[in-house]
């Protein structure tokens, strides 16, 4: 039974619960290297991509994150991305 004042949203995972999301997170990554027909220099992305599907957020868009345009519009003022 849990201490009462317990909070379970700061305890820690156990490591082995840990070593698994991991290991499904570099499967992941690496079927996106897959997919992409095994071409090097997306390994962040891949990595930030499989992070973000086993964790259910949305990956930041990196043409936003460096002021560059993405498809579909907006403009570049003062290294911001406006819309």
């Amino acid at each position: 039974m849990p201490h009462p004042t317990a909070n379970p949203s700061t305890a820690k995972p156990d490591e082995g619960s840990l070593a698994l999301t991991e290991e499904i997170m570099r499967a992941r990554a690496y079927r996106f290297f897959e997919k992409r027909g095994y071409e090097h220099g997306h390994d962040l992305e891949d990595w930030l991509r499989a992070k973000a599907e086993i964790f259910g957020k949305k990956p930041a868009a990196e043409g936003r994150r460096y002021g560059r345009r993405e498809q579909g519009g907006g403009s570049v003022k003062k290294g911001r991305l406006e819309t």
